[in-house]
């Protein structure tokens, strides 16, 4: 449990650093990990393409089109959870 949960935990800490860094998010300490990114109006369509960009760069990862999906892309959780499973 301990090796699967360190890796989703840095995963999370990088998604939400990215998203505080290139989104306004009013209140920082209200982005919790399953938040929705898009219901709260954090990222929107082009959001949602910056946030690809960074998961392909920053983990080398492809983002395929059938994996375009809410469950895979709108929290950190979602975003943590798909990365890890891209790269296991």
């Amino acid at each position: 449990m301990l090796l699967v949960r360190e890796p989703l935990e840095t995963y999370r800490r990088q998604v939400r650093d990215f998203l505080l860094s290139n989104f306004y998010i009013a209140e920082a300490n209200s982005l919790e990990v399953d938040t929705s990114l898009l219901d709260q109006g954090i990222i929107d369509s082009t959001g949602v393409l910056e946030v690809i960009g960074f998961i392909e760069e920053t983990f080398g990862i492809t983002v395929e089109d059938s994996e375009l999906l809410p469950e895979n892309l709108d929290s950190i959780e979602g975003i943590a959870r798909f990365v890890m499973s891209k790269m296991s």
